[in-house]
């Protein structure tokens, strides 16, 4: 099976299991997305759920989160991971989004990429989830789905989002991100699945008889 037809039977199995994936993090509108992806940052989008009601009950918009002492929002994130960072990182990038963009989430890679904290994959999963413009963030799951798929030969989460992106349709790319997270989870983890035992991995390498090695982004 070439990696074009591994990649159109991968496309549609996923669209079939999951053909309306919702966002994992909770949230309202595109702040609250971008606080939520932000958080998710080595930590569990199940801990972010449970942190963010508390954080929204401090503040809910750039401007009021601006105004929130530091202290206050590193109290509540604390139990994401990295507290002082993180919510130094909200704490400004509400300031800079109520002076410099009138309080609304710019729709823009570019800008969004010079917010504090804001990572390529922060930005791309904001512009796919909250604006609806065709991303495909890819995380550290999905580069190793995309190694174990053989679908790239990526070193780099950069190098196998370019080589997805060549693979599947642009009108598929912010879903698939979604579907791939999912399948991820509940089927293909890197424990639960060596590379043989799910089923796309069964379907898409029948003769695959050990486990497959994949490299960190």
């Amino acid at each position: 099976m070439t990696k074009t037809e591994r990649a159109a039977l991968i496309q549609r199995r996923l669209a079939e299991l999951y053909p309306n994936p919702p966002v994992p993090l909770d949230h309202t509108d595109a702040y609250t997305l971008l606080v939520a992806v932000l958080l998710s940052a080595q930590c569990t989008d199940v801990r972010v759920n449970q942190v963010t009601p508390a954080l929204w009950r401090l503040a809910r918009s750039p401007a009021t989160m601006a105004a929130v002492p530091l202290e206050q929002i590193e109290k509540v994130v604390r139990p994401c991971g990295l507290g002082p960072q993180k919510a130094k990182a909200i704490k400004e990038l509400s300031r800079l989004i109520a002076e410099e963009q009138g309080g609304v989430v710019p729709a823009s890679l570019e800008e969004l990429e010079k917010l504090p904290g804001v990572g390529h994959k922060t930005a791309q999963v904001v512009m796919a989830q909250a604006f609806g413009i065709p991303s495909f963030p890819v995380d550290t799951h999905i580069h190793r789905l995309a190694q174990r798929w053989k679908l790239t030969e990526g070193r780099s989460v950069i190098q196998t989002e370019r080589d997805l992106k060549r693979l599947f349709p642009m009108e598929a790319w912010n879903a698939l991100h979604l579907q791939m997270i999912y399948y991820g989870r509940e089927h293909c983890s890197a424990r639960g699945c060596d590379g043989t035992r799910c089923e796309i991995c069964s379907t898409c390498f029948p003769k695959r008889g050990r486990a497959v090695k994949t490299r960190k982004a």
